[in-house]
């Protein structure tokens, strides 16, 4: 049970900063949704990365308008990112003049999302603070290894706000499904979706064993779609599509955000790597396999295995220079959870696809 502090009266406005990448966005929502619980006649924006901070409102009730931030130097860009003041300015005079009552950090340590929240102006600043950083008006300590989802249901509670829910929860809307209908229209075949990419390198299981999971799955009389970023993982998806004996969909850059919620929502398994789109399919309700490393599965895997199975990869050591990288530091991006089998993401995935079968009556 979460130690929760009385709600702050007469709360009319309240600002949520989580302008990370998609999935640091989704782990946020059980968080905001026990703010709509707590404060429910208090409208609440989000303040997002451009791009993805319009994914929540008509999807997520919990949202009511979303903003997306210009460009700031570590919040949303890197630490070096060379900011404009003016722009940034200009941002900062029209929350203040939004007078939130309160405003959220749920965007990490603390380092340079505590000034940049400090700056809306709020009457009550709320967040995470790792001992180098600044702190806001109430705060709880960043430590790195937490499960996301908890760490910022920790953080809300210091207003009042108890868990509602324990998972991110989407839903897609009409135009999300007519949009995934186009892209890849129904033919009968259940679908399981496959997708190779993630930020970090150091994060893709081999290609060549996805081919091998989406031939097995295609044996079982799956369709089967493969999914990436047109620009940054076409190779990925090309080569995985390439590599099957069984014909798959290449979907890369054919979607928009809203309408691969709606695609991962039709499917019965997702299989891919720790990234946004299997933290997506999970907040739209299909059944998921994600290939981890070990320090990331603290942090960022599904709470349940009734219908999410992760693998694990305990690898710590760099596969090119052997540096431990628990405690040293190297530039090479080899993959840390290439050990993972084959084998064991095949049976775990066959053995969700057979239960998800049986509980939908085909």
């Amino acid at each position: 049970m979460l130690p929760t502090c009385p709600p702050i009266p007469d709360v009319r406005k309240i600002a949520v900063l989580r302008a990370g990448g998609l999935g640091d966005l989704l782990f946020a929502l059980p968080a905001i949704e026990a703010l709509r619980a707590a404060y429910p006649g208090a409208e609440i924006v989000l303040l997002g990365r451009e791009g993805l901070a319009d994914l929540l409102p008509g999807r997520f009730p919990a949202v009511d308008r979303a903003v997306a931030i210009p460009p700031a130097r570590g919040v949303g860009q890197p630490e070096d990112y060379p900011e404009e003041p003016n722009i940034l300015a200009s941002f900062f005079a029209a929350m203040a003049a939004e007078r939130f009552d309160l405003a959220f950090q749920l965007h990490g340590g603390g380092g340079f999302s505590n000034p940049f929240t400090r700056r809306l102006r709020a009457r009550v600043t709320i967040g995470l603070k790792a001992p180098e950083a600044a702190a806001l008006d109430r705060w709880v300590p960043y430590v790195y290894f937490q499960p996301e989802v908890m760490r910022y249901l920790e953080v809300v509670a210091l207003a009042g706000a108890r868990p509602t829910v324990l998972a991110p929860r989407l839903t897609p809307t009409a135009a999300d499904r007519a949009e995934a209908a186009r892209a890849l229209p129904a033919d009968g075949r259940p679908l399981a979706v496959i997708h190779p990419g993630a930020t970090d390198p150091r994060r893709w299981w081999p290609t060549e064993r996805f081919a091998t999971v989406g031939d097995a799955l295609a044996a079982t009389g799956a369709r089967v779609a493969v999914i990436g970023h047109e620009e940054n993982e076409r190779a990925l998806v090309a080569t995985v599509c390439e590599g099957m004996a069984a014909d798959a969909a290449d979907l890369r850059g054919r979607l928009s955000l809203g309408g691969l919620a709606a695609l991962l929502a039709r499917a019965r398994v997702v299989v891919g790597n720790d990234s946004g789109p299997l933290h997506l399919a999970e907040a739209v309700g299909a059944a998921t396999v994600g290939v981890y490393w070990c320090f990331n599965l603290i942090n960022g895997a599904p709470f349940t295995r009734a219908r999410h199975r992760p693998l694990v990869s305990a690898r710590f050591d760099c596969p090119i220079c052997g540096v431990n990288c628990l405690t040293g530091h190297c530039e090479h991006r080899a993959s840390f959870v290439a050990d993972v089998p084959a084998a064991d993401v095949i049976a775990v995935t066959l053995d969700l696809w057979e239960r998800e079968s049986v509980e939908r009556g085909a």
